[in-house]
């Protein structure tokens, strides 16, 4: 497989996997949200940061492509 391929795949999983998990959590938090609202500020952490965990992931991806690519 060329290095292209490789890197466009690399990207793309990435991206999927980082839209899966960024829907994942919004669900569930905003579920949580609405079973109990008062928790709002002890949730409000904790999401944001898997949130931008999750994002973390979408970078490695574009970071590995171009690497790939060189």
């Amino acid at each position: 497989m060329a290095l292209g391929n490789l890197a466009a795949l690399a990207i793309w999983l990435a991206a999927l996997g980082s839209g899966i998990a960024l829907a994942l959590i919004g669900k569930a938090w905003l579920e949580g949200l609405a079973r109990n609202p008062e928790a709002s500020k002890e949730m409000f952490v904790p999401a944001i940061l898997a949130l931008a965990f999750s994002e973390a992931v979408a970078i490695y991806g574009f970071v590995i492509a171009f690497q790939l690519l060189g």
